[in-house]
């Protein structure tokens, strides 16, 4: 089917997803990333997720019922990311596989020695270049301030779009240049890794440090869920954020 036909019939299907004002309110409550918003704001974001819940094909495994509650917190929080890009940022794929709680993926690894050894991974969520995305239900409610796994996995996804691969350096719109948001977060990643190796208690989690991706997907949460803790800590990244997500959410904090 052609994009722009399948986006049309996406905007038809959305406009008939009748969804309660109720149920907008109820949901909207248990994000607080969301509190900061204008009104105006709050219209395009709703818009935005009920388009993105018609387009996206919705799976509940392992004796997970599937709701409009787990739908809607998962498309707002998505959709908050890309509020001023466009869902066309979440093109290229279409599956959202939803656990009741964490999950394992098989891994393996192959040593020096050649020796592949095969473990089973515990994760909360996993973003596959071109493929689905898995997450981990957790009402938004249970997570710490700050850390949020629905913006960390939609991160990633953003960061693919640039290779293929959740490296940290996703697409960059015109204006921005390439060779000062590798120097800034580069510089950033580093000090940051050098607390954790230190045992230094950091304002980010320490799970930032495993590569560059994964620092990206941590910043990005946190510059929806706290953005002051990175405006204070890392005022050049958050100029950095500010302009790719094209937000300013310490503006309205």
């Amino acid at each position: 089917m052609f994009e722009w036909l399948r986006d049309r019939l996406g905007k038809n299907a959305a406009e008939r997803l009748a969804i309660p004002e109720e149920t907008w309110v109820r949901v909207e409550a248990t994000l607080p990333c969301l509190s900061r918003l204008a009104p105006s704001e709050r219209i395009r974001l709703r818009r935005l997720a009920r388009t993105f819940i018609i387009q996206k094909q919705w799976t509940a495994t392992e004796g997970l019922t599937l709701n409009s509650t787990m739908q809607l917190s998962i498309a707002l929080q998505a959709c908050l990311l890309v509020l001023n890009l466009g869902l066309d940022w979440y093109r290229g794929w279409i599956g959202i596989v939803i656990y009741p709680g964490d999950f394992v993926i098989p891994r393996a690894i192959i040593d020096e020695s050649g020796v592949v050894h095969e473990y089973e991974d515990p994760i909360l969520g996993e973003a596959w270049e071109g493929g689905p995305l898995l997450l981990s239900w957790f009402p938004a409610t249970e997570q710490p301030r700050g850390i949020n796994v629905v913006i960390h996995e939609f991160a990633h996804k953003l960061d693919m779009l640039h290779g293929g691969v959740a490296n940290g350096m996703p697409p960059l719109h015109p204006g921005m240049s390439r060779k000062h948001w590798q120097l800034v977060m580069n510089n950033a990643y580093q000090d940051f890794s050098r607390d954790v190796r230190q045992g230094e208690q950091t304002a980010l989690d320490p799970y930032g440090a495993e590569h560059p991706g994964e620092f990206f997907a941590v910043l990005s949460e946190v510059f929806f869920e706290t953005p002051k803790m990175i405006q204070n800590n890392y005022p050049e990244v958050y100029e950095q954020l500010q302009q790719f997500y094209r937000q300013d959410p310490c503006a309205t904090s």
